[in-house]
């Protein structure tokens, strides 16, 4: 049996399993690009975010 026969079974057929599937997707995808992305402004930014200069300045 295909992949897409098992995914089309189990999540396509019922419109509450297809929302859950969408809901719990964005979900993640959102929580894994927020982390992603302060992780890229992090590194592009070391050494002039608060957390690396605020010792010289307390």
């Amino acid at each position: 049996m295909s992949m897409w026969a098992t995914l089309n079974r189990n999540v396509f057929k019922r419109t509450s399993t297809f929302a859950l599937a969408i809901a719990s997707g964005t979900f993640f995808f959102e929580r894994t690009f927020d982390l992603v992305s302060n992780t890229l402004f992090e590194r592009i930014n070391k050494g002039k975010l608060w957390n690396d200069i605020k010792d010289k300045y307390e």
